[in-house]
């Protein structure tokens, strides 16, 4: 592998300096480096950051390669700046066993963009009633360490303790999609002004919230690790700020429509607005971005949820619920928090790449930019701006809510280990 100078870039929004990147690893770090012998990537103006790490993303194969395949997703990754995702686990058939989990991270060695780390299911078939082989997960080839059920609820209390009490074992993480089922059903959008007057079924705050009290109690009780999926409520902020007061092993995300959209949208009824959790008020975004930003919401993370045509081309009832997330996740978070003064780009590398990679423990991922350290690294035109033009996705679905809006930022290059899989903001 050669030599690559990436001359001139402001490392974490830093002053400019030059990074040097020899085989698969970062060589040197510093000002006038030679470029003798090396590829020289101009990055005036540029923003260096680590390669980002996805908690949540669904890449759907095995069984919906319709919507997204490992090969069509990591290439999404790759580029929207990602060099790891974890692959969520409602798959057909479920990745609930070893066998399942091995495939997928077998597919994401021989063709993936990025790394590809399974989530391994916490019950049989996602159904709630039964542990899935959490254990044979953890010690199969994928290495397991992040389990959830994500698309349903681990709903009973006592399921949930003991998923908590065998993961606790080897240092795992429950990763739960606090909604409670009896408060959500015949739900279609958020409960509150707009749904009354749209006559949709409302989805309490309540339904998401009253999990998570119970999950960081539960959590608290067996001394375990609990992630909290795409956080979307001003009391959820709340609850989980409460939890970590008290020193509760509670981890939470939220998504980057969360931070942006709210329920106002569904006034079009266009199911491109159709998610789960569903978007929610002016108030709950605002309080998302704060709690982003002081540190009670650890992560963004994008719940990359690609769909088929079909799916969502159809009346809101009928529509399936999820948005592709991958490959605009940056602008959206360079919208909401870097462009407002919430954040500077040290704590975007924090909340899109350390972090998330520490909670789900993906070694190699989310380290600093400094000599010995592996080239997986991210470069983004910040000053640039564009519409967002979904024919362009790399990602097989285009269900994004933001076709034709202007967004800032695009990455311009991805080094995984090294080697560039996006150049110029083309896939390689």
């Amino acid at each position: 592998m050669s030599k690559i100078l990436i001359r001139g870039a402001k490392v974490l929004g830093g002053e400019p300096q030059d990074v040097l990147i020899d085989g698969g690893t970062i060589a040197e770090v510093g000002s006038g480096l030679s470029a003798e012998g090396a590829e020289v990537v101009e990055a005036e103006g540029k923003v260096l950051l680590p390669g980002l790490v996805d908690l949540h993303t669904h890449l759907r194969e095995p069984g919906r390669e319709d919507s997204e395949t490992v090969l069509t997703g990591t290439r999404a990754a790759a580029s929207g700046g990602y060099t790891t995702v974890f692959a969520m686990a409602n798959t057909f058939p479920v990745a609930d066993t070893a066998g399942v989990v091995e495939q997928v991270w077998r597919l994401g060695k021989e063709h993936g963009y990025c790394d590809v780390q399974p989530i391994g299911a916490v019950t049989v078939g996602l159904e709630g009633r039964k542990l899935a082989e959490l254990g044979a997960m953890h010690e199969s080839a994928a290495g397991v360490t992040v389990f959830s059920d994500d698309g349903k609820c681990v709903h009973d209390a006592v399921i949930m303790r003991r998923a908590l009490e065998y993961v606790k074992a080897f240092g795992g993480v429950v990763a739960q999609h606090a909604q409670e089922p009896r408060l959500t059903e015949g739900a279609e959008m958020n409960e509150g002004i707009v749904s009354a007057e749209l006559g949709l079924g409302g989805w309490p705050a309540v339904a998401e919230e009253s999990i998570i009290a119970r999950d960081v109690l539960l959590a608290d009780h067996v001394g375990s690790r609990v992630h909290i999926c795409h956080l979307s409520t001003a009391g959820s902020v709340e609850i989980v700020r409460w939890a970590k007061s008290r020193g509760i092993a509670v981890t939470a995300e939220v998504t980057p429509h969360h931070l942006l959209l709210t329920d106002e949208l569904v006034r079009t009824y266009n199911p491109v607005y159709k998610v789960n959790p569903p978007l929610r008020t002016e108030r709950d975004v605002m309080a998302l971005r704060e709690a982003l930003a002081d540190g009670t919401i650890d992560i963004v993370a994008t719940d990359h949820a690609p769909h088929p045509h079909e799916d969502k081309d159809c009346e809101w009832a009928a529509a399936a619920m999820g948005m592709v997330g991958l490959e605009t996740a940056l602008s959206v978070v360079q919208e909401t928090m870097v462009d407002t003064g919430l954040l500077d780009w040290a704590g975007v590398a924090d909340r899109m790449s350390v972090k998330p990679a520490q909670i789900g423990r993906a070694t190699g991922h989310g380290r600093p930019v400094s000599a010995g350290e592996p080239a997986n690294l991210t470069l983004v035109d910040t000053a640039y701006r564009g519409l967002v033009e979904p024919a362009g996705f790399a990602s097989r679905s285009r269900n994004t809510p933001y076709e034709g809006r202007e967004l800032p930022g695009r990455v311009t290059h991805t080094w995984l280990r090294g080697k560039a899989t996006l150049v110029d903001g083309k896939l390689t």
